[in-house]
């Protein structure tokens, strides 16, 4: 916000010399010091209205010029109309380069998306962290957090990469805060669902586990069923990704898998994977999604139809699909059943 007091435009010079003076001097009361309307009524010795009136001729006459800025990189256009689109009670759009426009997930996301954690974390709260690239992008650009417990939500991409991927992420972010960390030792995907169910009755793993209901603020990931944009898209073999594909699935996210209307589809593959589960992550009050790309547009709108999101970081490239996307959805804020009626 910017106040030029004495910016006198052919409209404002129809002002006399002691109007403009106290106009002026009244705006950089009100605007810049932050005094209220009554505060300066008694400094100048006139009525709260009469200060009202000349705020508001300021304005009408060039007096006072107000500016609404965000820094460069953040588009508020755009973050309002995704956020009213989707019913989201938060989306943050970030100008990306035009050479990162087709890659998903640029980097910046994840500058952005640990700024927009430290906003939303308070002392005392449980985060939780999915594995994901983005995660792990934003994990390595946290600078600051409250107090608050760190816990893991799903498995690992490979457990043999496990610290350089979301066990670190969990780390990283416990250091910055101060608060314990609770990580999983485990692959995201297993070959059976016995196999996944003995895993998770694993002291650590059941540990982490334990603290699912307590998460008060999630970061997950979100990703197109493709080659190289989607985790368990290329865990699974050829025969599995074409039984997935019949049944439509559009997008994936912490193992589950989502058609373009946001239903869920083959729950079958939850029960071999080390993750929150969906009711779980439904019951979070603030769930954070990041990503971008105009390759994960239509993957971003299917989880976002889901319900299961309350907030989105993303990319102008993504942004422009997304509003074109359809009609619009139930509001996510209503937090639907993800398994549809």
């Amino acid at each position: 916000m910017a106040v030029s007091g004495m910016s006198a435009g052919r409209s404002a010079m129809r002002m006399g010399p002691a109007e403009l003076v106290q106009a002026a001097a009244m705006a950089r009361r009100f605007y810049l010091e932050g005094k209220s309307k009554i505060q300066i009524a008694e400094e100048f010795g006139v009525s709260r209205f009469k200060v009202a009136r000349v705020l508001e001729t300021a304005l009408e006459r060039d007096l006072v010029r107000i500016e609404i800025r965000v820094p460069a990189e953040l588009d508020a256009e755009r973050s309002d109309a995704l956020r009213a689109r989707y019913g989201l009670r938060h989306a943050v759009v970030v100008e990306s380069p035009a050479e990162a426009e087709e890659s998903p997930d640029p980097e910046n996301l994840g500058e952005v998306a640990a700024d927009l954690l430290g906003e939303l974390v308070n002392e005392g709260d449980v985060l939780g962290l999915a594995w994901g690239r983005s995660t792990i992008h934003m994990a390595a650009a946290l600078d600051r957090l409250p107090p608050c417990t760190v816990v893991q939500l799903t498995g690992v991409y490979d457990a043999g990469t496990a610290e350089r991927g979301s066990v670190e992420a969990v780390r990283r972010a416990a250091q910055v805060s101060g608060g314990d960390a609770h990580p999983i030792y485990a692959p995201m995907l297993l070959p059976d669902a016995a196999t996944a169910a003995a895993l998770r009755h694993q002291t650590g793993i059941a540990r982490a586990f334990e603290y699912f209901d307590k998460v008060t603020v999630a970061c997950v990931s979100i990703g197109s069923w493709e080659p190289g944009i989607s985790t368990v898209h290329d865990m699974l073999s050829d025969e599995e990704r074409a039984h997935y594909a019949s049944l439509g699935v559009a997008a994936e996210m912490s193992a589950h898998l989502f058609d373009a209307e946001g239903r869920r589809v083959g729950r079958d593959l939850g029960e071999r994977c080390i993750t929150v589960e969906a009711d779980r992550l439904r019951r979070i009050p603030e769930v954070v999604a990041i990503a971008g790309g105009q390759r994960k547009a239509a993957a971003i709108d299917a989880v976002l139809r889901s319900g299961l999101v309350t907030s989105l970081v993303t990319d102008t490239s993504a942004a422009d699909a997304l509003m074109t996307a359809g009609p619009p959805p139930r509001p996510a804020l209503n937090r639907a059943d993800p398994d549809g009626p």
